[in-house]
Formats: structure tokens, sequence, C-alpha cells
């Protein structure tokens, strides 16, 4: 699969999202900037076809995007639209996934999937007070076991602290299981890996997707 989003925007005076362009495809992890409270998740919604652009085009292997975007990609992590409330614990989210998967979502096999995954240790601890690192894993994997998934979108996974190579290695290795992979972060956290990366294969160095600031706070999206 490869989506590409040409000049996409939202919003009056594009305000929620200025003109950003991106491609993300199998095997690959892409790395796309994206800075103020709203434009991760704007972004991450238009990338995985949960959102229409105002302006720009979406395309999906050479072809208008449609509907069928949303049902192959997984949005992960978005603030205030995918993410999960910060006081569940990880075993009840584990279940809610499960159950999205089409897998028992008891308790216990909630349990089993995080003995499975080394995890079980996080079962009663609040999702919120996961470290970023586990978290991303916990949510990559699970998404991923949705029925035809192919892409995995990642919002804003730098929000959480830790080290974004953590997170960033993470991403290449879903990258090698055959997704498309796309992160959705902010400046200083791709500097930080594009710094590291400078030294690495081209394999794994990540060619961001800037988007500019204006100065100006975006507006709420309609």
């Amino acid at each position: 699969m490869r989506v590409e989003l040409t000049d996409v925007a939202k919003g009056r005076r594009d305000l929620a999202l200025p003109p950003t362009s991106l491609v993300y495809r199998t095997g690959h992890a892409t790395l796309a900037i994206a800075e103020t409270e709203q434009r991760p998740t704007v972004l991450g919604l238009i990338a995985s076809g949960r959102m229409r652009p105002d302006a720009g085009t979406v395309r999906v292997d050479g072809a208008r995007a449609s509907r069928a975007l949303r049902h192959r990609t997984a949005l992960i992590d978005a603030p205030d639209v995918s993410d999960p409330p910060p006081n569940v614990s990880t075993a009840g989210m584990v279940g809610e996934e499960l159950m999205f998967a089409g897998r028992l979502a008891d308790p216990l096999s909630a349990r089993r999937w995080l003995d499975e995954h080394d995890l079980r240790a996080l079962a009663r601890v609040p999702i919120g007070d996961v470290t970023a690192t586990d978290r991303v894993r916990l949510m990559l994997e699970l998404a991923a076991l949705r029925p035809g998934i192919e892409g995995l979108v990642l919002v804003s996974p730098d929000r959480h602290g830790g080290d974004p190579h953590a997170w960033w290695q993470l991403a290449n290795e879903f990258a090698d299981r055959g997704h498309a992979v796309l992160v959705i972060a902010g400046q200083a956290a791709a500097n930080l890996i594009t710094d590291t990366a400078e030294s690495s294969s081209p394999r794994r160095r990540p060619h961001p997707s800037g988007i500019r600031l204006r100065g100006a706070r975006p507006k709420a999206v309609r």
C-alpha cells in the first residue's frame, strides 16, 4: 500500500493544518512533523482516511482515496480521538482493543495477551502511567491485530516523554513486519531522531515531512 498526501490542508486560512505533502508505504516508516495541539491529530485523521481535507488530494496506490482507506489503516493514540482514557487499566484497554480485533476480550484473554508479550506486570497499571515505549508497543501490537489493517498511523508519541529513538525503532520494526507506518511527531523529537540517523543506513534514516508554523493558533476543526 502507498498513501500519498499532496498539499492537504484543513480549516479557515489553513490554520488547522497548513498545506502538507507526504508519502507512507508498505515496508517503510515515515516521520511527519506537526506541532500545536490540534495539527498532529488533524493530519492523522486525514492520512488514515477519517477526515476529508479542505484542499489537496489523498491517493492510495495511485487512485483517489475512498472510504476503504479508513478500513485499511489504524489511527493510533490520537489525542481526543483514539487515545484511551488515562485512568483505565492496561488490561482493560487491551480487552477493548482485542474486541475491535474480533478476538476474545474478557479479562482472562487480556491478561493472557499481556503474558504473551511479557507485559503482565502492567495489567493493573493505568494506561496513563505506562512508559512511552511500552505504551507505543502495546498500541502498535493491538492495532496490527485488526483484520485488514495495512497502515499504522501513530500520533504524537513524543507527548508521553521518554526517548524518541525507542518509538522510532518500534515504528521500523512494524514496517519490517509488512506495515505502512506513519509517525506524526514534533520538531524536537524529529531533530533527535534525524541527528542520530545521520550515520545510520539509509533504510533507517527518517525523511520528515515538515509543517512550518505561522505563529497563529489553530481554530477548532469543524
